[in-house]
């Protein structure tokens, strides 16, 4: 596993080279939809982390945002997001992230998220712990819902938003504080370095949430579905918590 962890980590460094360079020197935008938009960066940082990975791994397989599947001869995929938020990045906002994972046949084996605007590099092998910048990190203790605090994110289909206004309502009531960043992979992240205590989100895709959602395990804390069922990231929906508020979490998103 480690010459695994090593090529995931030297392809989200490159990539996030491509996307630092590009951020700086501004992106031309196309629409997938009437708010879902991709960059070239999006492109041109998947197309190095394919190309890395490739080298080191050619029998892998391969489920990239934009580029979608490309089976392999073993049981093991990469799942790419080269650009998590991309509309942060179209908006010259600095926040966004490259995320890449490692699954077994639906099981995360490892991920890593890169945010190269502050050069953190976020990683974890199962069995192995997380890691920010090489040092281990762990979820908060906090315990009570309403010391919390909780980031989430909103779907790109505005016709699903009721539903997520109904929960981003009851939190804001009920915790300390929410937040909404733009980015799954980094909200993973926070909440495995203890920044952030709870996070979840409906609409999801494989790629948002699949590095983060084992650097958040790896780190201590617990991740299901809105249901408190067993993760896979291709359930669309997550709920990930430092482990003491999960109840809680899952009390009100099992609800909705």
């Amino acid at each position: 596993m480690q010459k695994e962890l090593e090529v995931a980590i030297e392809a989200a460094y490159k990539a996030g080279k491509v996307l630092r360079s590009m951020f700086e020197k501004g992106v031309q935008v196309h629409y997938k939809g009437r708010v879902d938009l991709v960059t070239t960066a999006d492109f041109e940082s998947e197309k190095t982390i394919i190309e890395t990975i490739h080298k080191a791994f050619p029998n892998h397989g391969i489920y990239a945002e934009e580029s979608g599947i490309k089976e392999g001869t073993q049981p093991l995929r990469w799942i790419i997001d080269p650009l998590d938020g991309t509309t942060n990045f179209a908006h010259n906002f600095p926040l966004f992230a490259v995320s890449i994972a490692l699954e077994h046949e639906e099981e995360m084996i490892l991920g890593v998220v890169y945010n190269p605007i502050s050069d953190e590099m976020f990683t974890a092998a199962r069995g192995e712990g997380s890691r920010k910048n090489d040092k281990p990190i762990q979820v908060s203790d906090t315990e009570d819902l309403i010391h919390s605090l909780v980031v989430t994110g909103f779907p790109y289909d505005r016709s699903e938003v009721s539903s997520i206004i109904e929960l981003w309502t009851y939190f804001t009531l009920h915790a300390q504080g929410v937040r909404r960043l733009g980015s799954a992979s980094l909200d993973l992240c926070y909440v495995a370095t203890g920044q952030m205590d709870a996070y979840y989100e409906r609409y999801v895709f494989p790629w948002d949430i699949a590095a983060g959602a084992i650097i958040v395990q790896e780190a201590g804390g617990k991740v299901t579905d809105f249901y408190g069922g067993k993760f896979t990231s291709y359930k669309n929906e997550i709920v990930a918590s430092n482990g003491k508020l999960h109840e809680a979490m899952i009390n009100v998103t099992s609800r909705v």
